[in-house]
């Protein structure tokens, strides 16, 4: 009888242990957010990308009886808002940064003052439309026509670009096709902007959102987008792969990014309350017109997607011969 009693007493004991812990697991996953969070951004205010990071805290915040605080932290090649982030420590505290901000910095900079190891993927949003200008004065309006113009006029043309990714890849094609130009430096895209409009360069490779005025009063030709699908917002304009340059096509990665202490039933909650935003109509055309594709994904899908753009950059660095930094 006693050996009965202390059976049943034992299970009795496991089926209560097995309920608590899936209580405290299941309260766990629910009490995340328990107060404010942040997002920390790489780049300043009324960007493409701050303006999702802002709509998506709105959203959020009210999803998640918490406020969400966008906090931009540009310069420093993105490195500002990186060990803010990795500093910071804490599990409400996300990095909303485009991963071109930082995927070519080992071999962009000698030393890395941050660990890439700590930057957790959590959940992709968007891509960025990434635009391939010429003056609208050029005469070229194909991406094909405006190589054959670079090869038949060697280091007499100009171009910029924004610094990172964009800057990386351009330059390592170029001298894998034996392309000569001379790329002239800008602190301000808007100027670069107004110089492609004024004939001043001949090539402008960024953010469409910021050329897309300019394309539109008819002072810059985009003859093709880097992104592996076409704009939203321009679905006539060819990607560059579809224009014969696959080597010129990458996507303009946007999301979010946890620490170490964020756990992964929190980190699986936020992936799924940012699809569920990402698929309102509202949403979709407010990012749409910043100059974005909707491009809503798992941490494990954005993780996957990081690591194919840093081999393609790792592929530039040997063509240009870089060693990545440590």
């Amino acid at each position: 009888m006693r050996r009965i009693f202390a059976a049943i007493s034992g299970a009795l004991a496991l089926t209560l242990l097995s309920a608590l812990a899936l209580s405290v697991s299941g309260s766990s996953a629910q009490a995340w957010p328990d107060r404010a969070v942040k997002f920390l951004l790489p780049i300043g205010p009324g960007s493409g990308v701050d303006i999702t990071a802002r709509l998506f805290a709105d959203r959020l915040s009210k999803k998640w009886g918490q406020p969400v605080v966008v906090e931009n932290r540009p310069g420093g090649d993105a490195m500002m808002a990186i060990n803010a982030f990795i500093g910071a420590n804490d599990d409400h505290t996300l990095l909303f940064a485009p991963t071109g901000s930082f995927t070519a910095h080992p071999y962009l900079h000698e030393k890395l003052p941050y660990d890439p190891r700590e930057m957790f993927p959590v959940a992709r949003i968007s891509s960025t439309v990434v635009g391939i200008a010429v003056p609208a004065s050029l005469n070229t309006n194909t991406l094909s026509e405006l190589i054959a113009m670079i090869k038949a006029q060697p280091d007499k043309l100009n171009w910029a670009t924004a610094t990172g990714l964009n800057d990386f890849l351009m330059a390592g094609y170029m001298k894998e096709s034996g392309l000569v130009m001379s790329k002239v430096p800008y602190r301000d895209t808007v100027a670069a902007i107004n110089d492609l409009g004024e004939g001043r360069i001949q090539l402008y490779i960024g953010a469409y959102a910021i050329m897309r005025s300019a394309a539109q009063s008819g002072k810059v030709k985009i003859i093709a987008v880097t992104n592996r699908e076409r704009a939203t917002s321009a679905p006539e304009i060819p990607t560059a792969k579809e224009a014969g340059f696959p080597a010129l096509g990458f996507d303009g990665l946007t999301g979010l990014f946890g620490p170490r202490t964020l756990s992964a039933e929190a980190r699986d909650k936020i992936a799924a309350d940012v699809k569920e935003m990402a698929a309102d109509p509202e949403i979709i055309a407010r990012l749409t017109a910043t100059g974005q594709n909707i491009l809503p994904g798992t941490g494990a899908e954005f993780a996957a997607a990081i690591d194919e753009q840093r081999a393609q950059i790792t592929a530039v660095g040997k063509t240009l011969g870089i060693k990545a930094a440590q």
